[in-house]
């Protein structure tokens, strides 16, 4: 089995849009050659309902997409450990605080790649997590 890859919400946020631009066949692109790999986290979940809300769309076809990922994607549970280590990547890394939960989520489902477009292209967090920027040409 390929190593297990992490999405941030950015890159689903750009998968579900209505508007066809270069950032959205990039995404299209990444899920549909990583599909059984990814792994989001609840946070995720909860930014990406909040993301198409604000963009406009009906409550039902946001929750409905929330389900979707819910069901197609590994899905991470946030614990209290994960927020202390949060807490730490933060302090060591200087990352937001959102920015290191979703690091800490990603480390602690044991992925290898965290995919993102808000972190530095190519850092290598904790000597086991590679950020990668999948728009960056």
């Amino acid at each position: 089995m390929k190593d297990r890859i992490f999405f941030d919400t950015n890159i689903l946020v750009y998968y579900f849009q209505s508007k066809d631009e270069p950032r959205k066949s990039k995404a299209i692109k990444l899920i549909h050659q990583n599909f059984s790999r990814i792994t989001i986290s609840v946070q995720v979940l909860g930014e990406l309902f909040n993301v198409l809300k604000k963009k406009g769309n009906e409550h039902s076809k946001c929750a409905s997409i929330v389900k979707a990922c819910m069901r197609d994607f590994r899905t991470f549970d946030i614990q209290t450990n994960h927020v202390a280590l949060a807490l730490k990547i933060n302090q060591k890394y200087s990352f937001s605080y959102f920015d290191s939960l979703i690091i800490a989520s990603a480390l602690e489902a044991d992925c290898k790649t965290l995919y993102t477009e808000d972190l530095q292209h190519n850092q290598l967090i904790e000597n086991r997590l590679r950020i990668i920027n999948p728009f960056i040409d």
